[in-house]
């Protein structure tokens, strides 16, 4: 039997006064891309799982529409998409189905809406796919296969977790590959649409496994660039802590994504150093109270933050590793006033790095339900919208159009290639002369 693991790669901004930016303000979707970019960690997750009588082939589809269905030889076919792509994933379904060939599908979107995607497949994977993937294989191989996969409230033991198979990726295709440490986390924001829509709990993946994987990459990748597939890598600072000092072993360089909290901890920011951190990315969401407050709905902690987000990004980049701050425009309790506060605020903190998004409400977010039942979306099902760049409900406090406009305007300022430019020689200049007084010691 032959299985294909396909994934819908790339992000399509569908507004076209953003599309025109794009072109030359490439910063607007530079982030996006490198998202898009990535292989799919899940899809290779269960390929770890999959046992060796299925001939397993990993393919990025970046245009679904183009791809021939009729002469991929597939006899099943596993498909994972973003929720912006997930229509065109749906018809390369419907397409695979016509001509005989099994489908499965999985991921977020799915998770959050199963009996929309069992439309178009003959098996729904909803929840942690490690829990019921082995006995999906099972079923297909005695034809047997069911139309729902739900791990229910069972917690995948990340401990049990399968090698991914890198060794399907083509060396050539990726920039850096991505490693995940941990899953799950133990804040709940309104618009969030990470791994706890999948996963009941929070949980680290042990040590020892981690640098299993990396070490398996660097047999493919001698010297990766290595993304932590975490919603935030550093809220158990325990774990963290043995995971940098094993990290330091591998001569690796790293992204991932954190909250505010690692600039407080003097010891685990030099580890991170050490251990060859090159940014993070960290989500200080706004730059007010009216913006953040109510933004976590458990402890309203990103609110209690802000007095300390700049002391936290001196901190952390004179450290040298950078610091991506990523803001949302339109968040409710904020009005025309936050994009010149955004604005007024990476200049004078000199971010190394800024990634701009619109309020998005993605389907089984508390936020998409709110906004749902006050009858604040714009188009229903409109999944295409999902860019984090378009706007698709009615902000509390400016009109969609006006939203829409000052995010462009916004982008032009902050992308602008004098601006970015500023921006990374202050943080040289910053790190020379923190670096000048030690030498003249």
């Amino acid at each position: 039997m032959k299985l294909g693991l396909l994934a819908t790669s790339g992000i399509r901004v569908q507004n076209e006064d953003l599309l025109r930016a794009g072109l030359t303000l490439p910063g607007l979707v530079r982030r996006g891309e490198l998202i898009a970019s990535l292989p799919s960690l899940g899809l290779l997750t269960l390929a770890g799982l999959t046992p060796p009588e299925i001939d397993l082939e990993y393919v990025d589809v970046p245009e679904p529409r183009e791809f021939r269905v009729d002469s991929a030889g597939y006899d099943a076919v596993a498909l994972s998409s973003f929720t912006a792509r997930i229509k065109e994933t749906y018809e390369l379904a419907d397409r695979f189905r016509q001509v005989g060939t099994k489908v499965i599908l999985g991921g977020l979107h799915v998770s959050a809406l199963p009996d929309e995607a069992a439309a178009h497949a003959d098996a729904v994977v909803t929840g942690e796919g490690e829990v019921t993937w082995p006995r999906l294989v099972g079923d297909l191989l005695r034809g047997d296969l069911q139309a729902r996969y739900d791990s229910g409230t069972a917690s995948y033991d990340l401990a049990d977790a399968p090698m991914p198979r890198f060794d399907l990726l083509d060396p050539e295709a990726y920039s850096r590959l991505t490693v995940q440490t941990q899953r799950g986390c133990p804040f709940r924001c309104s618009f969030c649409a990470a791994s706890i829509t999948i996963a009941p709990t929070f949980k680290t993946k042990p040590v020892a496994k981690v640098i299993a994987e990396i070490r398996r990459i660097k047999e493919i990748w001698p010297k990766p660039f290595l993304e932590f597939a975490d919603d935030n890598t550093f809220v158990d600072k325990r774990h963290a802590r043995k995971l940098m000092k094993a990290l330091a072993e591998e001569d690796v360089r790293w992204f991932t994504e954190s909250d505010v909290s690692i600039a407080g901890d003097p010891e685990l920011l030099r580890l991170m150093r050490d251990s060859g951190c090159r940014q993070v990315l960290i989500g200080f969401e706004s730059t007010s109270l009216s913006g953040l407050d109510g933004v976590e709905l458990r402890s309203n902690w990103k609110a209690k933050q802000l007095g300390g987000y700049r002391r936290a990004i001196a901190t952390i980049q004179e450290q040298g590793i950078t610091v991506n701050g990523c803001f949302v425009l339109g968040l409710d309790g904020t009005g025309k006033e936050s994009f010149d506060d955004v604005l007024d605020f990476v200049e004078s903190t000199g971010l190394y790095e800024v990634q701009l998004t619109v309020q998005t409400a993605f389907p089984g977010t508390p936020l998409e339900d709110r906004l749902r039942r006050s009858g604040r979306l714009l188009a229903e099902d409109a999944w295409e919208l999902c860019t984090l760049f378009d706007v698709n409900y009615v902000p509390e406090r400016m009109s969609a159009s006006e939203l829409e406009t000052s995010f462009r305007e916004l982008i032009e300022e902050i992308y602008e290639e004098d601006a970015v430019r500023r921006r990374r020689e202050t943080y040289i200049e910053r790190l020379r002369e923190l670096v000048a007084p030690e030498r003249d010691e």
